[in-house]
């Protein structure tokens, strides 16, 4: 009988085993780990300076100090000690820097949608700004990316909306692509839902002024886009 299970490698207890509580919690304490799996990041490679009891990262190539030969791991912090184990084909986490579902290939954390064996992939994305208002129009500091293709953008107003009597989401070339005469007052919401359209070039999302210009407001803008990645090299 191996001395590891098959899967997460946790290990059995042996018949007659002293100190069996050892190999017990050593099991308890990876199953805590990689079950129901929640990752920091994926992408870190200096390992953070003072993680939280619990916190697991994916350990990239290059990666510092103490992850340092680690790569392809799974680091998991607990009572001030670092444990890794091996990252394996089909685990699933969720990524909190990136506020994504991802799964393992092998050799990388990728979309759960769609991937090829060499992560040519489908990926469902949201791109989420608050835009404080002002002038006749306000571009959000995100873009829709080249070769996006978005779904929808929606808005929700988060403080009243001055100076205008109400506002236009769109883009610079179609002032109200995305929902016009939108509500000046707080909790106001629209999701200005799209045939899917494909945009060939970073492209801002305008909030546009109506009646007279923006002396004040915020407004929450999300995009929401799907993106296809081609494969690697």
């Amino acid at each position: 009988m191996p001395d590891t299970t098959a899967r997460l490698g946790l290990p059995y207890i042996a018949a007659a085993q002293a100190q069996k509580h050892v190999t017990h919690n050593a099991a308890i304490r990876a199953l805590d780990a990689l079950a129901q799996l929640a990752l920091q990041s994926v992408t870190e490679t200096s390992p953070p300076g003072a993680p939280s009891d619990g916190q697991c990262w994916y350990v990239p190539a290059g990666a510092l100090g103490i992850w340092s030969g680690r790569a392809g791991t799974i680091a998991a912090y607990e009572a001030g000690a670092w444990d890794f184990y091996p990252a394996r084909p089909g685990f699933h986490a969720y990524v909190a820097d990136q506020r994504r579902m991802r799964v393992f290939d092998g050799t990388a954390f990728v979309s759960p949608l769609a991937a090829s064996v060499n992560r040519a992939a489908v990926e469902a994305l949201v791109l989420e700004e608050d835009v404080t208002l002002a002038g006749a129009a306000t571009d959000a500091a995100i873009s829709i990316p080249d070769r996006g293709i978005v779904l929808a953008v929606s808005t929700r107003t988060l403080l009243t909306v001055t100076g205008a009597a109400s506002y236009d989401c769109g883009i610079p070339a179609e002032r109200a692509k995305f929902g016009g005469s939108l509500g000046a007052v707080p909790g106001s919401v629209n999701v200005g839902v799209i045939g899917p359209t494909a945009f060939y070039a970073p492209t801002p999302v305008r909030l546009s002024a109506n009646g007279a210009a923006f002396t004040g407001g915020r407004v929450r803008v999300a995009v929401h886009l799907i993106l296809c990645p081609a494969a690697v090299a």
